[in-house]
């Protein structure tokens, strides 16, 4: 049987994904003995290319996704396993990894995590070691083979490759500009570190879908595969999307009024629900997308009846149906402007309004003296190899303690920085990479690498108040640099230097930024 990889990379076909949402219990648990049922009917199903399980969905904990997934992967059907970061430092994580290659799965989707939720004695701590895009970087490692060290000896191991075939998630159903551009970017650097294929986001609005893909080809990445999601609404399920309970998944007003409307209904709606979700498919299909992933149905019969409707539509409805489904916020952010014939995006030109903007940027309330101040003290002190920073390099150096530094430099670092950005002396500072705002203390999980993609209208899914690379994105494009906001990507904290000088640790070379510099010019001159 043909792969997931050689199916979306060598078939012709439009292919049909579900999603199979683990429960919390044993496999003898009553919930679980339903998923595993309904697993093994889309095992049988030949209408069904792969099955996607879920890790720990909204936080919340359930059953390890490859206990599900290995009896549907022994009857022969694809399975794609859901990796987060928000539950597992980055060695467990490596250890999770290893324990799927071992098991035979290939498939992984790559996510950060949903802040968890309750747990057993109440709330669980969140971890997020890493981030997806650490991940990526992870599991291409070990696809290409790791080589490594033990108890400090000078021999070496080689461990052989993995096989990984790992995606990501992306989403552009965001409202606002910097929301959205610094997820296309974040996409950009999922790929770059090693995503096959993309699945995106929950969303509504034809237009937004037609302009991911338009995305793809304007920057020449129609080689991965992009599959459309497709989650089946029910009165109740809108009514929680729209109070964006669930991080990252939006719906407007308007389609939260015909959902309750249709809900109505003496089938509550399903009829309705059924074919609005074919038509969603159908419309992925006319797109250009890859594939279809289908949630919100937990029976094969209700993923049938969906597919039944689906097939019954003519080649060309499907432009009809994306007229229907225009279901965007007031004053929602489109990169690319509007066809009037088609209503959905105009892959040849920009938003009029955001092109103009590019030409003369204006300053944000985020453009401030305290951001103006770090960039100059930065450029001043820890310009490697020159002035300040060579002073720096030998007074740490010559200390007590290099790690830390002279004690009054310590006390003067330890005060600025807490008093400027709230610091938590990770040691590993990710200062001049977003924009001096600290993902340490001011983004609840710690992204270093761009945006989650949890934000509710620019707001942190966790906190009230507003994301921070939404703030770094005002203040690059201010600068005129906002395609470069995540070109330092990927960051890899190293926990070894918490607690001590992240002044010392740049200016001796220990930090991820001066060991990324260094290794930068070292090629550069190799």
């Amino acid at each position: 049987m043909p792969s997931l990889e050689e199916k979306l990379n060598q078939s012709d076909a439009f292919l049909i994904g579900v999603e199979l949402v683990s429960t919390r219990g044993t496999t003898a648990d009553v919930s679980s003995v339903k998923a595993i049922k309904f697993g093994s009917d889309l095992a049988q199903s030949d209408r069904i290319d792969w099955v996607s399980i879920t890790d720990n969905a909204g936080g919340n904990p359930m059953l390890a996704p490859a206990a599900l997934g290995k009896p549907i992967m022994d009857a022969g059907k694809e399975v794609i396993i859901h990796l987060s970061c928000k539950d597992f430092n980055r060695n467990s994580i490596e250890s999770q990894a290893w324990q799927l290659a071992s098991e035979g799965f290939k498939n992984i989707l790559t996510l950060t995590g949903d802040f968890p939720e309750d747990g057993i004695n109440g709330m669980a701590k969140p971890v997020f070691d890493t981030d997806s895009v650490g991940l990526l970087t992870m599991l291409e490692s070990m696809n290409k083979g790791l080589t490594i060290s033990r108890g400090g000896s000078r021999k070496t191991i080689q461990l052989g490759g993995t096989d990984f075939y790992p995606g990501a998630v992306v989403t552009n159903f965001k409202l606002h500009e910097n929301e959205v551009i610094p997820q296309y970017l974040k996409l950009e650097k999922k790929i770059e570190c090693g995503a096959k294929f993309i699945i995106n986001q929950i969303g509504y609005d034809s237009r937004k879908n037609h302009e991911l893909i338009a995305y793809f080809k304007r920057k020449n990445l129609e080689h991965i595969p992009l599959v459309g999601n497709v989650y089946v609404l029910t009165g109740t399920v809108a009514k929680i999307f729209r109070s964006q309970r669930i991080p990252g998944i939006v719906v407007s007003d308007e389609l939260l009024e015909l959902s309750l409307e249709k809900a109505a209904a003496p089938d509550k709606g399903k009829s309705f629900f059924y074919e609005l979700a074919a038509k969603q498919i159908a419309i992925y299909k006319g797109l250009g997308y890859k594939a279809a992933y289908l949630g919100g149905v937990h029976t094969l019969k209700g993923i049938e009846r969906i597919l039944d409707i689906y097939d019954s539509f003519g080649e060309n409805d499907w432009k009809e149906f994306a007229k229907e489904i225009l279901f965007s916020r007031p004053g929602e952010f489109f990169l690319l402007d509007e066809d009037p014939e088609t209503k959905l995006a105009n892959p040849d030109k920009l938003n009029p309004v955001y092109e103009a903007s590019l030409v003369d940027p204006e300053a944000t309330s985020n453009v401030n003296f305290s951001f103006r101040l770090s960039r100059f003290i930065h450029d001043l002190m820890f310009d490697q190899g020159k002035g300040l920073a060579k002073i720096g390099a030998k007074l740490c150096k010559n200390s007590a303690d290099p790690s830390q530094g002279p004690k009054l430099l310590r006390t003067f670092e330890h005060i600025s920085k807490s008093l400027m950005f709230e610091c938590k002396d990770c040691g590993d500072c990710s200062l001049p990479e977003t924009a001096f705002l600290c993902p340490e203390s001011q983004c609840a999980k710690n992204q270093r690498n761009g945006p989650c993609g949890g934000t509710r209208d620019g707001k942190c899914e966790v906190h009230d108040f507003e994301c921070i690379w939404g703030k770094a994105y005002d203040r690059m494009k201010y600068l005129g640099k906002d395609s470069e906001l995540l070109a330092h990507s990927p960051v890899i904290q190293d926990q070894r230097l918490r607690g001590t000088s992240s002044w010392a640790n740049s200016w001796l070379g220990k930090d991820h930024i001066a060991k990324r510099l260094n290794k930068k010019s070292e090629s550069s001159t190799g």
